[in-house]
């Protein structure tokens, strides 16, 4: 099972390191202020659906925390805050040992709105944001919701599996 967790983990940080790195060059120049790719927080919601959430709570702080410190440095621990506290109440809701297809897009929809809402009201709190929700809502969420669509369409199936056998492992070790 170890084996297994330092695998996700790995998968974790290469994706952090791929936001960073190719991203950048992979989005066309007019969308680059408009769509934050966040793949950590993805799988991170993969996580929370088919693993367990407090595992994703867990990495949701950490990544996140991660995230504040290499690419954001106006606030530390406001990505943090808002990628444990999503993937936890994402958790809360849609907690299935096998959700298909349309209930984990739907999983990565709203989890994508409540992690940027958050994000929008701790910026709003602090005076960093002076645009509107209805503007951040139409010209940098929506497009990023749509981009974390199709990139959880695409890992879907492989991070499905990998997830349940963490799962399976989990439930072994746990019985012996």
């Amino acid at each position: 099972m170890k084996m297994r967790r330092s695998v996700l983990v790995l998968l974790l940080f290469l994706l952090f390191i791929l936001e960073g790195t190719i991203m950048p060059w992979l989005l066309p120049n007019a969308w680059e202020m408009r769509i934050i790719p966040n793949l950590v927080f993805i799988v991170i919601l993969f996580v929370t659906v088919y693993h367990h959430r407090h595992t994703a709570l867990i990495l949701g702080l950490t990544f996140g925390m991660l995230h504040d410190v290499v690419f954001y440095g106006r606030i530390l621990g406001a990505h943090s805050f808002a990628m444990g506290v999503s993937a936890y109440l994402i958790g809360l809701i849609f907690q299935l040992p096998r959700a298909p297809l349309p209930l984990m897009m739907t999983v990565v929809l709203l989890g994508s709105l409540l992690e940027d809402s958050v994000l929008f009201a701790i910026y709003s709190v602090f005076n960093l944001s002076r645009v509107s929700y209805d503007w951040a809502l139409l010209h940098h969420m929506l497009p990023t919701m749509l981009f974390h669509f199709a990139v959880a369409l695409l890992l879907y199936v492989p991070l499905r599996k990998q997830i349940e056998q963490l799962k399976k492992e989990t439930r072994k070790e746990e019985a012996a």
